[in-house]
């Protein structure tokens, strides 16, 4: 199936928001020390970057499956550029300050020391609320195609794919709702919960995808 301008649109929105994520690091370094503060920040990059990666594969999936490019599809996709490049700062934000945490300083950057701990639970809760809308837009945007199975002629093992995404991306928007939770009612010295509670989805979606693909081989066999 060839590229649609949706599609094409989209591809551009995600590296224009790969290049915020490059200008938010500010100047080049000009010296030896400025290099090596530099490079505290990498695993904050490349981290951001993966998570981007993960989104971009779910709408491009999404694009090269169905090739929808209906007023709804449409609308869900420009919806997701702006949560996308609203989400950056604060997806930098939380992993700068959990690479600073884990390598007690060493790399990563903490939050700001005047920092209150009525901020740091709006930060969270800001990122919370942006994984919640980005995976809930490629959700919808997977429903519509689940809406319109029939005029798209889904056979057995596309139609069970589809749900596997539906149920797939539900995960996210269900770890990010307890993540917001967390962060609006925990005590100030266990908010850091809030950002440590979406490893879990590490376990939940590598369960979840390994039945989906029992499933998948039952219907292909």
């Amino acid at each position: 199936m060839q590229m649609t301008r949706l599609e094409t649109f989209i591809d551009a929105a995600f590296a224009f928001a790969i290049s915020m994520l490059v200008i938010a690091a500010q100047q080049i370094p000009d010296n030896i020390e400025a290099l090596l503060a530099a490079f505290k920040n990498v695993p904050t990059f490349v981290c951001s970057i993966a998570v981007l990666g993960i989104y971009w594969r779910g709408h491009w999936l999404w694009s090269r499956r169905y090739g929808l490019e209906d007023s709804v599809s449409i609308l869900i996709s420009w919806a997701m550029i702006v949560t996308i490049l609203i989400f950056i700062y604060p997806l930098k934000a939380i992993f700068g300050a959990m690479w600073y945490f884990i390598s007690s300083g060493q790399i990563g950057q903490p939050f700001s020391l005047h920092t209150t701990v009525s901020q740091a639970r709006t930060i969270f809760a800001i990122y919370a609320l942006g994984l919640i809308a980005i995976s809930a837009e490629i959700l919808l945007l997977n429903l519509r195609a689940w809406q319109l199975r029939e005029p798209l002629r889904l056979n057995a093992r596309e139609r069970l794919m589809t749900r596997g995404e539906l149920s797939g991306w539900s995960i996210p928007v269900g770890v990010g709702m307890v993540s917001l939770i967390l962060a609006l009612t925990l005590p100030a010295g266990q908010i850091q919960w809030s950002g440590w509670v979406y490893f879990l989805m590490a376990i939940i979606l590598r369960v979840h995808w390994f039945w989906h693909k029992r499933r998948l081989k039952k219907v292909s066999s």
